[in-house]
C-alpha cells in the first residue's frame, strides 16, 4: 500500500507494489555468440518459479508469457477436449515449436531454434511489451512492420476503456 493507504503501481519502473510485473517498453539488445538475449531487469521474475514460455506468433515473432500468464494457458490448454482430434492436433503443433526458459544470473534467456527461426532473429531482437507479455523480434521485421496510426491507438484505448 502507498502512504495514503492505496494500492499504487508505478507502469513506468515496470512494477507493481505487490511485486507484479508489467511488461511496458522498447528494447533492443543483441543476441550473444550462444544466440542468448538479456531481458530488460524490470521484466525479470524473481524467486519462485521464473520460467517463461516462448510461442510462435503468426504476425512472425516470438509471443512470450511470463509464469502467471503461463498457468492461465495451461489451464485453457487442459480444458480442450481429448476427444477433439483437430484441437490436439494443432495443440501438439504449436506447443512443438514452443520452448520454456528462465532468465540465467545475468537476466538473460536461449530462444531454441525453431522460433529464432520463425521470427527470423539474428543480431539484434527489439524486445516490445504488450503489457501482460511481451514480444521478441528481429531488427528487421519489427522496422519494416506496418506502423499503427495514432488513430487506431487511440481507437484502441476507447475500447478498452480507457
Amino acid at each position: 500500500m502507498g502512504s495514503n493507504g492505496t494500492k499504487w503501481i508505478n507502469i513506468g519502473l515496470g512494477m507493481a507494489e505487490d511485486n507484479t510485473t508489467y511488461f511496458v517498453g522498447e528494447f533492443v539488445h543483441a543476441l550473444d555468440s550462444k544466440g542468448r538475449v538479456t531481458i530488460p531487469s524490470k521484466w525479470r521474475i524473481s524467486g519462485g518459479d521464473n520460467t517463461y514460455l516462448g510461442l510462435p506468433n503468426p504476425g512472425g515473432y516470438v509471443t512470450v508469457y511470463p509464469p502467471k500468464m503461463v498457468s492461465r494457458l495451461e489451464e485453457k490448454v487442459a480444458a480442450a477436449n481429448l476427444s477433439d482430434a483437430r484441437a490436439q492436433s494443432l495443440l501438439m503443433e504449436l506447443f512443438s515449436k514452443a520452448d520454456s526458459f528462465g532468465c540465467d544470473k545475468q537476466g538473460r534467456i536461449n530462444l531454441n531454434d525453431k522460433l529464432l527461426e520463425h521470427a527470423g532473429i539474428s543480431g539484434k531482437a527489439v524486445l516490445v511489451g504488450n503489457f501482460s507479455a511481451f514480444a521478441i523480434w528481429s531488427e528487421e521485421r519489427y522496422g519494416n512492420r506496418e506502423a499503427a496510426d495514432e488513430r487506431n491507438i487511440y481507437d484502441a484505448m476507447g475500447e478498452l476503456g480507457l
